[in-house]
C-alpha cells in the first residue's frame, strides 16, 4: 500500500496543487492523507480546504486547524522573538477572520489522529498511525534533536511495534528514523517549508513489503503567484521572504 502525506500546507494553494499534480503524475499512489495545519499564513485557506474536500482527501487536525475551529486565543505555535509573536497574531488573525463559519466547523470535524492498516484491518499488522505533532499533543513539536527515547515513549502511547510507522509533521523540516524496527518520519512542509528549501514537501510511503519505505519528495510550485496572493491579502512582507527562502531569510548586513 502506498500511501502519499502532505501536512503543514497553510493556506498555500499553489504549492497544494503542485504537490497534488505530482503525485497524481506518479500513478501509484494508492492513498493520499493530510496530517493537519490547512490553515495560517498564507492567503487561500477555504481554498486549500476546498480543494481537500474536492479530492476526498481524509486527515488530521494541526493546531492551527483545531484553535481556528475553536476560536482559541492563540494559534498554538511556538514564537522565538517578540516580532515572530507579533506576526504569528497577525496571520492568526486573519485567518479566523477569512475562514467561513462552515469551514470552521469541518476544522472542527477533523479528528486528533488516524490509525491506518494498510494490509487491513482483518491482519495483525503493520498499521500506520498519523498525528500532527505527537500523540499527546498537536502543538508538541517533534523535532529531529528528539532523542530515541523520546521516540519509543510516543511509540508506546500508540502501541506500536517493530514494523510499525508512526508520520507527523508540525515542525516543517522533514526527517526519517527507525528505532527499534519503528519507522518515526516527519513528512516536512507543503507550504511552508522552514528547512531553507523553499519547495513544497511531502511524503511517500510503503507499507506493503517486507520493510518500509520512505521518500521526501520535493516539488517547485509557482512562488511568484503564491507570494503575490500573500500581498495582496495584505500579509505581512515577512510571510514572503519566508516562503522564498524556505524559512531562512538572510540577516540584513549591518
Amino acid at each position: 500500500m502506498r500511501y502519499a502525506l502532505i501536512s503543514d500546507i497553510h493556506a498555500n494553494l499553489h504549492a497544494l496543487d503542485a504537490v497534488l499534480a505530482d503525485i497524481d503524475a506518479r500513478g501509484d499512489v494508492d492513498a493520499v492523507y493530510h496530517l493537519g495545519d490547512l490553515v495560517g499564513y498564507s492567503a487561500f485557506p477555504n481554498e486549500v480546504i476546498g480543494r481537500l474536500r474536492e479530492r476526498g482527501i481524509a486527515g488530521i487536525a494541526g493546531n492551527y486547524d483545531s484553535t481556528v475551529a475553536t476560536d482559541y486565543k492563540h494559534c498554538g505555535c511556538k514564537s522565538e522573538t517578540p516580532r515572530q509573536e507579533e506576526l504569528a497574531h497577525i496571520s492568526y488573525e486573519f485567518t479566523r477572520r477569512t475562514v467561513t463559519a462552515a469551514n470552521k466547523r469541518w476544522l472542527g470535524g477533523l479528528p486528533f489522529s488516524l490509525d491506518l492498516r494498510p494490509l487491513g484491518g482483518h491482519l495483525a499488522g503493520p498499521r500506520l498511525v498519523l498525528v500532527h505533532g505527537t500523540p499527546t499533543l498537536n502543538t508538541l513539536y517533534w523535532t529531529e534533536d528528539r532523542s530515541d527515547e523520546f521516540c519509543l515513549k510516543m511509540a508506546g502511547v500508540v502501541g506500536l511495534k517493530a514494523g510499525d510507522a508512526i508520520a507527523f509533521g508540525h515542525t516543517h523540516k522533514p526527517w526519517h528514523r527507525v528505532v527499534e524496527g519503528i519507522h518515526f518520519i516527519n513528512t516536512g512542509s507543503v507550504g511552508r517549508p522552514k528547512d531553507g528549501d523553499a519547495r513544497a514537501g511531502y511524503v511517500l510511503l510503503d507499507l506493503g513489503g517486507a520493510d518500509a519505505w520512505v521518500e521526501h519528495v520535493r516539488t517547485a510550485y509557482d512562488l511568484d503567484a503564491a507570494t503575490a496572493a500573500v500581498r495582496e491579502a495584505g500579509l505581512p512582507d515577512e510571510f514572503i521572504e519566508f516562503l522564498r527562502t524556505g524559512g531562512k531569510p538572510v540577516a540584513a548586513a549591518v
